[in-house]
């Protein structure tokens, strides 16, 4: 009787521990949309049991999170806007090696040993189909007299895929291109979405490197805007996933990423009108290879970031 009293003990103990390992929690910071988290969120949690905490924001709200938390952080999953992060993370040794198995149909180069893409945005031009104004076919064109005062442009010191556009396109002209645009009246507007509400609302006729997946699904609900992808070129944003080495619950974290790249994770991040990372999963929107990618050297254009900023609000008006 004792002893079958202690391993009825012993088997609740371990059952309690199990389902403590279990139903630990994690904690996503993401700059992605709220709406691809919530549900990725629930999704996950309903398969596996483990609760996920999320702090969404823009990027640069995102960073300076992770920074005042550095004596104490929190974060166990973080999902970027912009590459460079992942890159900038792994040369500080602040991530984990993780190759989940779901990444094997995900391209070399949305990949690398300490992250891998949620999904894919691209940059472009949001423009309002009742505005007044020919449609844009170019950035220069919403430099023409026919958008005075009527363009607003995403601040690329809060949004990574405005900042890699700008330093991409000024390092063409110099800035030629954003000086023609500030003398006609364009202004820099917030981050992405307060770029892009004014727009949607008529105040403003286009958004000078719009985030597309924001634009399609607007326009999918039947609102008056349309995406343009100009000819000469545009930029691409991998949305990386990446754990932290800090985190305490790493092989819950591994499992969160293996979900994100499960086909329901990925037909999530194609019903929000992203790129999925995987090839094989279909999506109602223009993909990598129907578009004309700007070709810019990444470390250069980072390396430079503080006096691209600089330029920018030097041209632009900013503190």
């Amino acid at each position: 009787m004792l002893k079958s009293l202690k391993s009825i003990a012993l088997g609740a103990f371990s059952a309690t521990l199990l389902a403590g390992v279990a139903h630990a929690d994690i904690t996503v910071y993401t700059a992605g949309p709220q709406s691809l988290i919530d549900k990725m969120s629930e999704g996950f949690t309903k398969e596996t049991g483990i609760k996920v905490n999320v702090f969404q924001a823009t990027t640069g709200k995102v960073m300076a999170r992770i920074e005042a938390e550095a004596s104490n952080p929190a974060v166990d999953v973080l999902i970027s806007a912009s590459w460079d992060t992942a890159t900038d993370f792994e040369k500080r040794g602040w991530l984990v090696k993780y190759a989940s198995p779901n990444a094997a149909k995900v391209p070399d180069f949305l990949k690398s040993d300490y992250a891998v893409a949620q999904g894919i945005s691209a940059l472009g031009i949001a423009w309002n189909t009742k505005s007044g104004t020919p449609k844009p076919s170019e950035w220069a064109d919403l430099a023409k007299p026919e958008y005075k005062d009527m363009v607003n442009i995403p601040d690329p010191a809060q949004s990574g895929s405005s900042f890699e556009l700008t330093a991409a396109l000024a390092a063409q002209d110099n800035f030629k291109l954003f000086k023609d645009l500030k003398a006609d009246g364009a202004i820099i507007a917030g981050a992405n979405a307060e770029a892009l509400n004014p727009v949607l609302q008529g105040a403003k006729a286009a958004v000078f490197g719009a985030v597309d997946y924001i634009t399609l699904a607007a326009k999918k609900k039947g609102e008056s805007i349309d995406m343009v992808f100009p000819a000469s070129g545009t930029v691409i944003a991998p949305r990386p996933a990446m754990i932290l080495n800090w985190s305490k619950h790493q092989d819950e974290a591994k499992k969160f990423v293996d979900y994100m790249l499960s086909d329901a994770g990925q037909k999530m991040v194609a019903d929000q009108m992203l790129m999925p990372a995987r090839t094989d999963i279909p999506a109602d929107r223009p993909l990598i290879g129907d578009l004309k990618l700007l070709k810019y050297d990444t470390a250069d254009v980072y390396g430079k970031r503080k006096d691209t900023l600089k330029q920018v609000s030097d041209i632009f008006g900013g503190k």
